[in-house]
């Protein structure tokens, strides 16, 4: 049986509340809804009707919803060092989102593009380049964390064929990834690679905010 509709949202007509329940339950699952095209499409261009309604209902647990000003994303992004809905990243999970980071920073820099794609093993490269006295992750643990990434809609990634290899399959990295780890510039994001430049796996696990399929083949 359903539970009964909040008495404080009794002005939000009968017939969206569903789609807004589903919008409510894909933010804090997936922390982000990307309006592009079909299903999250109509749920992103409901959100929008309801954006500040939406905003008030998460801001008590010190979470922000941030509408992304060139792309249709709708995100929510704890409040650093207020909330405590946050994720834990292992040591391998870090190094992939700093290398992630650095690579949006760096081709941003560059050119004002609004997608960054790189494939996985331009990924793995630079994963080397910056961390190399540390053992990667093998290819089974980068498909997983890339698939991790993926469903929190941090990333997107796409192969041409079924048959293409997984090294060259297409990472979109999205502005979402850059915003859950705010570094103010290149020394903020050095200092940080430092720490787990040789620390252990049990002391190297990374605090950051929570917040589309697994790849083939």
């Amino acid at each position: 049986m359903p539970l009964p509709w909040p008495t404080f949202w009794q002005d939000v007509p009968e017939e969206d509340r569903g789609a807004l329940s589903e919008i409510l339950t894909r933010l804090l699952a997936n922390g982000a809804i990307l309006g592009d095209a079909g299903r999250e499409r109509e749920l992103y261009l409901l959100a929008r009707d309801f954006e500040a309604r939406i905003g008030e209902y998460f801001a008590p647990l010190q979470l922000e919803m941030v509408l992304d000003p060139d792309q249709p994303i709708l995100q929510l992004r704890p409040v650093p060092g207020d909330c405590g809905l946050v994720a834990r990243f292992n040591k391998a999970e870090t190094l992939v989102l700093l290398t992630l980071w650095r690579i949006y920073h760096d081709v941003r820099m560059e050119r004002a593009s609004l997608r960054v794609i790189v494939t996985v093993n331009e990924l793995w490269s630079r994963l080397k380049l910056y961390f190399e006295q540390i053992e990667p992750p093998n290819e089974t643990q980068l498909r997983e964390i890339l698939n991790t990434f993926r469903v929190r809609r941090l990333l997107r990634i796409q192969r041409s064929t079924e048959s293409e290899a997984f090294g060259d399959a297409s990472v979109e990295i999205l502005p979402t990834l850059h915003r859950i780890i705010p570094f103010e510039d290149e020394d903020a994001w050095a200092e940080q690679c430092e720490l787990y430049r040789g620390a252990g796996e049990d002391d190297a696990d990374a605090m950051a905010e929570e917040h589309e399929e697994e790849p083939e083949g």
